[in-house]
């Protein structure tokens, strides 16, 4: 047997050599994380960014997705008071997603450098931002391809950038709720809850992978990709729509989210979706105001792009050290993906 023995730990010494880039980047990102929420909160409160309109603002309705239909609420209520809403209920899920649902961050990504082992499911954080690095690398190769074969990807026009930071903050609790939860994880526990109390439909609905007895993903996975081209339907044919080139990307991001959803829960879904809303939002216009220049020039600006090339490199490095955990699974089952 000490012949085998040496090959059982060349996975291991594999992954932790990718993991030792790969964590430090993750832990780069989240760091960027936790530094966009004052900067969210400057952006609202203390920028000119809305230009004729402040935090004051009065806001008539809200724009809600059921079942991936779009419909608007009546509220009586200022920008600045939604917003800070919102601001702190991301807070909560941060902080969750940090020491939850079994081990903490930190704790996860020492495993993988200690181990070689990734067990994106004791700890949200680490299946928030490794997922979304890949979501980043996935559209970006999408938006290439359909660059090369001249099909651009044009965002809806935009009324005020103020107003435009509050929708882009408010869009992932919203559309997760709307598709997520309840085009997934709702017929989910019809198919495969096995009891009907209230406690456990809400169990299920919060964790689907974990609360319910699913024995073959094939299902899900059908699921999750109906609703994710229904998904990519909805951003160029309602509301404000973008061009028909948002359709692909947004397809791709929302069998990601969906899996996400399905696999690692609602709270790791709903980070995947605020980090490429709000936390990119965030440092875009910031920038925007620091600099004196428009939003779309701060997309450009080099703080912008050196943080892209570190989604980039992350997402190439998470597919990498998930595809090498899927592979050593199938050969030694101690290893998890």
């Amino acid at each position: 047997m000490n012949f085998i023995r040496p090959k059982l730990q060349n996975p291991n010494k594999i992954l932790q050599g990718i993991g030792i880039p790969h964590s430090a980047l993750l832990s780069v990102i989240f760091g960027m994380m936790i530094i966009s929420f004052p900067l969210g909160a400057y952006v609202m409160f203390h920028s000119e960014l809305g230009d004729d309109i402040n935090f004051e603002f009065p806001l008539s309705e809200f724009e809600l997705f059921a079942a991936g239909i779009g419909f608007s609420v009546p509220v009586d209520v200022e920008i600045g008071d939604a917003f800070i809403v919102l601001w702190s209920l991301y807070i909560i899920f941060f902080t969750i997603a940090m020491f939850g649902p079994k081990d903490g961050f930190l704790k996860t990504l020492s495993l993988l450098l200690s181990h070689g082992k990734l067990k994106m499911k004791t700890n949200y954080m680490v299946a928030a931002t490794k997922w979304f690095s890949i979501l980043i690398l996935v559209s970006a190769i999408i938006n290439f391809i359909q660059e090369g074969f001249g099909v651009s990807t044009v965002p809806p026009t935009v009324s005020n950038d103020l107003i435009q930071f509050f929708h882009v903050s408010l869009a992932p609790i919203t559309e997760e709720i709307g598709f997520r939860v309840i085009l997934i994880g709702i017929p989910l526990y019809v198919l495969y809850s096995h009891r009907t109390s209230v406690k456990h439909f809400f169990k299920g609905l919060w964790s689907p992978s974990e609360n319910l007895r699913i024995y073959e993903s094939k299902r899900a996975i059908i699921l999750i990709i109906i609703v994710a081209i229904f998904f990519g339907l909805s951003h160029i044919i309602s509301g404000d729509p973008w061009s028909n080139g948002k359709f692909a990307q947004a397809t791709a991001s929302g069998i990601i989210l969906g899996w996400v959803y399905f696999r690692y829960g609602l709270i790791s879904a709903v980070l995947v979706h605020w980090a490429t809303n709000y936390f990119v939002f965030s440092y875009v216009n910031f920038i925007s105001q620091a600099s004196l220049i428009s939003v779309e020039a701060a997309f450009s600006h080099s703080l912008i792009n050196t943080m892209e090339i570190i989604f980039l490199i992350s997402g190439v490095l998470s597919i990498g050290i998930l595809s090498l955990n899927y592979f050593y699974s199938k050969r030694r089952p101690s290893l998890e993906v």
